[in-house]
């Protein structure tokens, strides 16, 4: 007796799904470290290269390089709010916070690196919600308990902060993962650090 069509069909379609996950996930971690590498220069037969898949199939999924630059916008910005989240940065305070957040940043890597290069925008909303909001928090604590100069607006200091890490990871940093979160961190928090009252911005005496 052969088996009903619409058992095969679901049992198809329950296998079908996690594959085009796994594929879909390859192109996109490929795309990543071919766009970190080599920029606008690479090209999609170099990424489905890497991927280990043909290149009709990046295309399948991706059906030009934009949507491709689209999704690993989505992806980076997920993989960051999810980082933020994970490390805690709002149960400590506002240096071991930025540290934190600092180093949750630098484990999306390649991801940061090609929205730099490539100049590609996430969507907005998404963009505040899962990565600027958590970092305007951790500002707004740190002004409010007085470690982080209050004269200039969360927004300027959580905007600065992603843009330092993203200049570092640009430059392809030798130091390992720890060193450079740690340079980083400092250099933020030493430009952020609240001065005593009655000081003026440019003294450094």
């Amino acid at each position: 007796m052969h088996e009903p069509a619409h058992q095969v069909g679901e049992g198809h379609a329950a296998t079908v799904a996690p594959l085009q996950q796994r594929v879909s996930g390859a192109i996109l971690d490929a795309a990543a470290r071919v766009l970190a590498a080599r920029g606008r220069e690479a090209s999609i037969g170099e990424i489905a290269a890497a991927a280990g898949v043909a290149r009709a199939t990046v295309y399948r999924y991706f059906p030009s390089r934009q949507t491709l630059l689209d999704e690993l916008a989505r992806l980076a910005v997920s993989r960051a709010g999810e980082r933020l989240d994970s490390a805690g940065v709002h149960q400590v305070g506002a240096a071991e916070g930025v540290a934190r957040a600092v180093r949750a940043l630098l484990d999306v890597g390649d991801l940061f690196l090609v929205l730099a290069r490539e100049r590609v925008r996430p969507d907005p909303d998404i963009y505040d919600q899962l990565l600027l909001a958590p970092l305007r928090r951790l500002v707004e604590a740190g002004q409010t308990s007085g470690q982080l100069r209050a004269d200039l607006p969360p927004s300027w200091l959580s905007e600065s902060l992603v843009g330092l890490v993203v200049a570092v990871l640009s430059a392809r940093p030798a130091h390992g993962r720890e060193d450079t979160a740690a340079s980083i961190a400092s250099l933020f928090l030493e430009g952020t650090r609240a001065r005593p009252s009655g000081v003026p911005a440019g003294d450094q005496s």
